[in-house]
């Protein structure tokens, strides 16, 4: 590990006025802000050829109306229409044109775009980016295309998938007042009801570059890329509607949340969901590394010993949902043929327990450090992660250099922070239990 650590650095060292790392291994980065109100990040990396442009919109499923649920998701897709410049089903043929790749994903927190071009082509891919922002296709074409679109996506992939209806299961189940109740999908009513003008106030609302963050990740020329942001943004008209950021709180759980789901698979599972507090926050830290210590890889505590020793599980996951409010972290576990789920769940509780009371090995801290060290620095190892990274920054946080930050946060946390964490938020009181099972014919 050392000596793989080592190399690494020498590499980041000597490809670091290339790739856009200082010799100390932050990304550099310039920003600023155009008068209506979008925030720009470039950051160089001269390595390839190529070039990243992406915008990440502050508005995700959360800042949903709750009758009105699915926008964000759908508007993923809608943005694809064409605008008043790009006829529709268009869009995403400039950029195959040009030898790129495009996509899309949303959150309960936020959606986000992006295009990777050569890196001649970065006036294509601003001018794609502010077309939709300016004046994106919501119109009653698109819209009766795209509902049946994302309908029949529901349909797919949770609807008709063995386990699909975990996510929204475990959600509702966790929240009663915080719009994380519902996932980023929506309800299938409320796409299907809403009217045509619904969509146009949305787009209208949170579509804007006062709501918004662009960034350029790539081989690029940064006065070239300077003068095109101005030319294709600044005229955009800032927001003039007021920006819905729910303040919602959830209330404290003081009592343990236990149901049955039924559904059409074959093998039952076991669902353990934990309140969490919010990404950024030093208890997220401490949680995430709880959840790598406990499932993440075949050398994990629980998997090492609920599946390959006892052999009660077939597969063992846990992971933070990294939200901007106050969330979730999930444990899941399939038994083995033969085990039932009281006895799967009591060797999770004992697994859990261990952390509770007694504080990890130095051996097992530094190991985990260590991986936690190599998954940071893989995340920002490539133009497209690092993109995103830079723009999540923020987003959330109004300070792009947190990228720089985390390695330094999840190495501010001790064993000690982990049994902490382990005994505030790893409790029954504090959590979600669901048997999932098969439906009876």
């Amino acid at each position: 590990m050392m000596i793989k650590r080592l190399l690494l650095l020498s590499l980041l060292v000597i490809t670091g006025l290339a790739s856009g790392f200082s010799q100390n291994g932050e990304i550099k980065f310039d920003e600023f802000d155009l008068d209506n109100g979008l925030h720009v990040i470039l950051q160089q990396d001269h390595t390839t050829p190529n070039i990243v442009i992406s915008v990440m919109y502050h508005v995700g499923s959360k800042n949903e109306n709750p009758e009105l649920t699915g926008f964000a998701h759908f508007f993923e897709h809608l943005m694809f229409e064409g605008t008043e410049n790009i006829p529709r089903h268009e869009y995403d043929k400039y950029v195959s044109r040009a030898g790129g790749e495009l996509n899309a994903n949303t959150s309960v927190d936020r959606t986000y775009y992006f295009e990777m071009l050569p890196s001649n082509q970065l006036a294509l891919g601003l001018w794609l980016e502010s077309e939709r922002m300016l004046h994106a296709k919501v119109d009653s074409i698109g819209i009766k295309t795209q509902k049946a679109v994302v309908i029949q996506e529901k349909k797919q992939s949770y609807d008709n998938r063995p386990y699909g209806q975990i996510l929204p299961e475990t959600m509702k189940h966790a929240f009663t007042k915080h719009p994380y109740r519902w996932i980023t999908i929506g309800n299938e009513e409320h796409i299907k009801n809403a009217k045509d003008e619904d969509f146009v106030n949305f787009y209208k609302e949170f579509y804007v570059p006062n709501n918004a963050v662009l960034t350029i990740c790539g081989d690029f020329n940064k006065k070239d890329a300077k003068k095109l942001v101005n030319d294709y943004f600044e005229g955009i008209p800032k927001g003039k509607m007021k920006i819905y950021r729910p303040d919602i709180v959830e209330p404290e759980k003081t009592a343990e949340v236990r149901d049955s789901v039924y559904d059409n698979i074959q093998l039952p599972a076991i669902i353990q969901a934990y309140h969490i507090p919010a990404i950024g926050t030093h208890d997220f830290y401490a949680v995430d590394m709880l959840a790598t210590l406990l499932t993440d890889g075949k050398s994990s505590r629980m998997y090492k010993s609920l599946v390959d020793e006892k052999q009660l599980a077939l597969q063992m996951m846990a992971f933070p949902m990294p939200y901007e409010d106050p969330g979730l972290t999930l444990a899941f576990g399939i038994p083995n043929m033969g085990v039932e789920l009281p006895q799967l769940e009591k060797a999770m509780d004992e697994q859990i327990a261990i952390v509770r009371d007694s504080l990890i090995s130095e051996r097992e801290f530094q190991k985990l450090r260590n991986k936690i060290e190599n998954d940071l620095v893989s995340s920002n190892s490539t133009i497209e992660r690092r993109a995103e990274n830079l723009a999540t920054s923020y987003t959330y946080f109004k300070n792009t250099n947190k990228i720089n930050q985390e390695l330094e946060k999840y190495l501010s946390v001790s064993r000690q922070d982990i049994q902490n964490v382990a005994k505030k938020y790893f409790v029954p009181n504090n959590r979600v239990v669901l048997y999932y099972l098969p439906k009876v014919n």
